[in-house]
């Protein structure tokens, strides 16, 4: 997993609507990166709770999705794939999409879901999972490991170190440019 303390990577992505989100403009307040995508079994696991996570805190955080998956192997997380999710959902955060993956390696994000938060300064403060809830576990999902942090974070408390990485589908990166750690 990235250390903590590790510097917001730069990005400049399109949205589903165009608009290009540069992370040299983004306001001085906790920042959520979301690696997500439409087919993953863990991530429509947990839609119904980001969208829950987007109403309960996304009036004191910037909430980004970012959507990195090959469309050369897994055309079902196109772009219009993508909208249709966000609008069944309703998540109010922009979804961003990252073609050429350089976002995800500089990330060095593993799976769907993968979670990263930053504080103000746009550090890294947690990185990992949003609670313990699986796909067939029978635990539905609360946000318990997320909403720590961020309820931490907000309230200017130290966050825990004892993180857990998540666990998701494996981010389906161009055949033959796989990272070292995928």
């Amino acid at each position: 997993m990235v250390p903590l303390g590790t510097p917001l990577p730069a990005f400049a992505l399109p949205a589903l609507d165009g608009t290009v989100h540069n992370s040299a403009d983004l306001p001085s307040r906790p920042l959520l990166v979301l690696f997500l995508c439409a087919h993953c079994p863990f991530v429509k696991h947990i839609e119904p709770e980001l969208a829950r996570i987007d109403r309960d805190y996304g009036q004191h955080i910037t909430i980004l999705a970012i959507a990195s998956n090959s469309l050369r192997t897994h055309p079902q997380d196109g772009p219009s794939q993508l909208a249709e999710q966000r609008q069944r959902v309703g998540w109010r955060f922009p979804y961003l999409l990252d073609a050429d993956q350089s976002v995800a390696r500089a990330f060095r994000a593993a799976c769907t879901p993968d979670l990263y938060l930053f504080d103000a300064a746009h550090q890294l403060v947690y990185r990992g999972q949003l609670d313990g809830s699986r796909p067939g576990n029978g635990q539905a999902p609360d946000g318990a490991d997320l909403r720590s942090a961020l309820d931490s974070l907000l309230a200017g408390r130290p966050l825990s170190t004892g993180q857990k990485p998540a666990i998701g589908c494996n981010i389906k990166w161009h055949p033959g440019l796989e990272p070292a750690w995928a």
